[in-house]
């Protein structure tokens, strides 16, 4: 069975309605998001209305939290992104917003299907924790979330795709030649970014689980698009913008 996997929109319509354009050229049919379909992008309402129209299954994710309750440990430029996308949340359309919220509101932590586990953040931590690539060098912390995963755990949340594998290896999608295989030994994948690329390459990314295959996709969009209108709005730091001309 085909399945979309796709993480970290951050409000970025144009990079969203790329991804979604791509999956229905292949046919797929079935989307799961592991969450920040909000924070940091200029379209937060139009990101979470294409979310709930055609993803199945979607995780909470921690700018989607911030945006529910208080930001925790942000930065100030993405404090002040969380605060804007709140507004923009509460103004006009009421009974929108209200769907909006509930939607929201209303998202798991972790999704559970033998032998895949879906989170945003990590299984130990699945809303705040990163794993970093490096981190193949922290033994104890890689112990400790391989020791929860009972196969496969499927990731978002470090905007880093790739595959860390259980003898503490990671690789990027290029180094797999964009396919892994999943084999008897356990695997964390973390799919990337629709919305904000950090591993130097500007295009979305997202994966597709065929059985126990999955081959990373890149998908360009209009990024300059996005940037217009991150300039545009004064609190949203023009950072947020020039970031995704360089995927970093």
């Amino acid at each position: 069975m085909l399945r979309a996997i796709i993480s970290d929109i951050h409000g970025n319509l144009e990079a969203l309605e790329a991804v979604l354009s791509d999956i229905r050229e292949q046919g797929i049919q079935e989307i799961y998001c592991l969450g920040d379909v909000i924070g940091y992008g200029p379209n937060p309402r139009e990101c979470i209305d294409l979310v709930m129209q055609h993803s199945q299954v979607t995780i909470l994710g921690n700018h989607d939290q911030a945006a529910l309750f208080d930001p925790e440990g942000f930065n100030a430029g993405a404090e002040r992104a969380i605060f804007w996308t709140r507004s923009t949340l509460e103004s006009g359309d009421p009974a929108g917003n209200e769907r909006r919220w509930e939607f929201l509101g209303e998202l798991p932590r972790m999704r559970r299907e033998e032998p895949f586990l879906f989170v945003h953040g990590s299984a130990r931590n699945p809303l705040n924790e990163y794993v970093f690539p490096e981190d193949i060098y922290n033994q104890r912390k890689m112990e400790r979330i391989f020791g929860l995963v009972d196969r496969y755990c499927f990731q978002g949340h470090t905007h880093i795709p790739g595959v860390f594998s259980e003898d503490y290896n990671f690789q990027s999608p290029e180094e797999l030649n964009y396919s892994a295989n999943l084999g008897e030994t356990k695997a964390l994948v973390n799919v990337g970014s629709v919305g904000q690329p950090r591993d130097g390459d500007n295009r979305s990314c997202y994966v597709v689980l065929n059985d126990h295959t999955v081959t990373y996709r890149r998908v360009a969009y209009d990024f300059e698009k996005t940037i217009a209108k991150i300039y545009a709005i004064p609190e949203l730091d023009n950072f947020l913008g020039d970031r995704l001309r360089d995927g970093r």
